[in-house]
């Protein structure tokens, strides 16, 4: 088959559309090598180096190269043709308008529907945007893959998509979290960054959906019993401003340590990160999977997540739920995996164990399995 993809997150996304489409494409052009891909994207970065032999098509004529935002959402629809793709998989909720005209099988990939069940915490025009790409994907494409039973819900809820034409296919993360580091190693990423021996670690967005004003809520009532630093991997606007105010009011501006800000960090250092963490806290209101928790899992480093969404799917038996609500509970949690070793021990166990579901050669061969029975 001539496999295609829009790969524009690939290229151009460091976070979670960006890291779901650059895993995916490897690993099924390492397991598949049968197939041939396609990467179509408006323009190429660095950020991602695909495989030998897998051409990627940009924008060819004039026009289409001064209006690439349209080249990808209409008129890539001709280029699909010219290279004769048999299956082109949208890997971030959308298909280019058209597509359903010509001969080509669609897929789609839905990673949530948060801009539907939170629409006042993005700019309404965006939610507009959102809403009209993904509506039409939904009805056209041949089939919708979602990466979670929650998202597989929410599609059937808001968009009534019929559960016959709906697979769940989890997504994997990179695999270099799952390359333990000796303890020599995670020291000397820590003092080149000037981070503590001891840290809670959250990662994502500073956003408001994330939560994180409730960690900071937590270790102000954990103050004087429980001093441990976070650090923050993430940047925001207006809300990582309040959560800035709230810890200068509380005297707890010297416990956040922001990396974003501190220091030239790279990802490569990422997975060490995770495994000098005393636990990951990611009490997110609401996620499609939450990749975090899966990168956690294969780091062997506690999660201390939100009960309800998708976060049982992604956490299993291995993490330990709080009401994301509750800054008490969240202070609860902490306490807990800073002072029970026997305890946490068996979440790290739990945690590696329940992380083998996610697998890429399983994530792939799930995708692969919807394009072979378009």
């Amino acid at each position: 088959m001539n496999i295609g993809f829009d790969a524009k997150r690939a290229f151009q996304n460091r976070t979670g559309l960006g890291n779901y489409s650059r895993t995916l494409i490897r690993s099924l052009a390492e397991i598949y090598p049968q197939h041939q891909y396609f990467l179509f994207a408006p323009k190429t970065k660095p950020l991602f180096r695909p495989p030998a032999h897998m051409p990627v098509i940009l924008p060819g004529k004039t026009h289409h190269r001064l209006l690439k935002s349209v080249w990808r959402s209409r008129w890539m629809v001709s280029d699909l043709q010219q290279q004769q793709i048999d299956v082109f998989h949208g890997l971030s909720a959308e298909l280019p308008f058209g597509v359903h005209r010509i001969p080509v099988k669609t897929a789609v990939t839905m990673h949530d529907l948060i801009f539907e069940r939170y629409p006042g915490q993005y700019n309404p025009i965006d939610v507009y945007t959102y809403r009209k790409k993904a509506r039409y994907a939904c009805k056209h494409a041949h089939r919708v893959v979602a990466i979670s039973e929650q998202t597989k819900q929410d599609l059937m809820l808001f968009y009534g998509v019929p559960a016959d034409r709906i697979s769940v296919c989890y997504q994997a993360c990179d695999p270099a979290f799952a390359v333990l580091h000796p303890q020599e190693v995670i020291s000397a990423m820590l003092r080149q960054y000037g981070l503590p021996e001891k840290y809670f670690l959250y990662v994502g967005s500073v956003i408001e959906r994330k939560n994180l004003l409730r960690i900071a809520e937590a270790l102000h009532q954990l103050k004087g019993r429980l001093n441990v630093p976070l650090v923050v991997v993430g940047d925001g606007g207006k809300y990582k401003e309040t959560v800035k105010s709230y810890l200068r009011q509380k005297g707890l501006a010297q416990q956040v340590i922001w990396l974003n800000e501190t220091a030239s960090f790279t990802f490569k250092d990422l997975p060490a990160l995770f495994q000098g963490a005393l636990a990951l806290l990611y009490p997110s209101l609401f996620e499609g999977f939450g990749i975090p928790i899966l990168e956690a899992l294969w780091s062997r480093t506690p999660v201390i997540t939100s009960q309800g969404s998708c976060f049982l799917e992604t956490g299993g038996d291995a993490a330990l739920y709080v009401d994301p609500l509750s800054p008490e509970a969240i202070a609860g949690a902490m306490e807990s995996v800073s002072e029970n070793g026997t305890f946490v021990e068996g979440m790290r166990e739990r945690g590696w164990m329940h992380a083998q579901n996610f697998t890429i050669p399983k994530c792939a061969a799930a995708v692969m399995n919807v394009y072979e029975n378009l």
